[in-house]
């Protein structure tokens, strides 16, 4: 019980944490500019004083849409306000209406998304309305799952451009860690994976698998077990690990040694 309300506690503030980060990332994220125009995105465009020009169209395989009296018009990769811009200089060029006022809005977002992944409360596909960081998609996606881990793998790009970066949660939501709170592109995939856990068995109080958590050492992995009972000894306890050749491992070790995901503490009955 003891443990399950830690871990609770430890996602509730991580949790908040999150959403602290995407509020203050707000004024950031408008700075890095608005969402570029993509193929498959719904706009509705209406110019003022000319109610018969509005409509409603999706931006085709080219990037662009077919305007009343101008025709074909590129979008691809403007924001909103380029975007309105633009179909206000052709429709000026070509001397059908003098400095119009052009106003485009986004309806729908399909150009660009991002796949979260794994151990979060909301996986799926996200769209990138915005330039958006990483705490601004992991709000989207609900925050990390009560036995979701404390990093998260991050795979950006595409065939051998293909990239894979590591992101500790704990430095990020809860220590301030800006620079961890990196950009999130289109096609990126954030995936985070279940609880690393210890085992452990034999005479202790407690014995069962538990949440590892960072920089756990053996004395206090024992501790979280309760501690040894009386037939318990100290002399006795083994910690066995898979080695790199996928087998396992019997190690003697120290009290203040780091524990790994998976490790498996024995603690045998004292002889005396």
């Amino acid at each position: 019980m003891h443990e399950d309300a830690n871990v609770k506690l430890n996602q509730t503030l991580l949790l908040c944490a999150l959403m602290m980060f995407a509020l203050l990332g707000s004024t950031t994220v408008r700075a890095a500019g608005d969402y570029g125009l993509s193929t498959g995105d719904l706009v509705r465009i209406t110019v003022y004083d000319h109610p018969d020009l509005g409509m409603e169209t999706r931006v085709n395989d080219q990037g662009g849409i077919l305007f009343p009296l101008v025709g074909e018009v590129s979008l691809a990769n403007l924001t909103a306000s380029e975007a309105s811009k633009r179909i206000a200089s052709a429709l000026d060029a070509g001397g059908f209406i003098r400095a119009p006022q052009v106003n485009l809005v986004v309806i729908e977002f399909k150009g660009q998304e991002v796949s979260v992944l794994g151990r979060v409360n909301r996986p799926g596909k996200f769209p990138l309305q915005k330039s958006s960081r990483l705490s601004d998609i992991l709000a989207l996606a609900g925050g990390i799952a009560a036995d979701g881990a404390d990093t998260l793998i991050l795979t950006s790009g595409r065939g051998k451009d293909v990239r894979r970066r590591e992101i500790d949660l704990v430095a990020l939501l809860r220590d301030g860690a800006n620079d961890l709170n990196v950009d999130i592109l289109n096609d990126d995939i954030l995936y985070v994976p279940r609880e690393p856990r210890f085992y452990i068995y034999g005479e202790v109080q407690r014995p069962g698998s538990f949440r590892l958590e960072q920089k756990m050492t053996l004395v206090q992995a024992l501790a979280i077990g309760g501690g040894l009972t009386q037939r318990g000894t100290q002399k006795g306890i083994k910690l066995m690990r898979l080695g790199a050749d996928g087998k396992l491992l019997e190690l003697d070790v120290k009290l203040s040694d780091p524990m790994q995901s998976d490790d498996v503490i024995f603690v045998k009955e004292s002889l005396f």
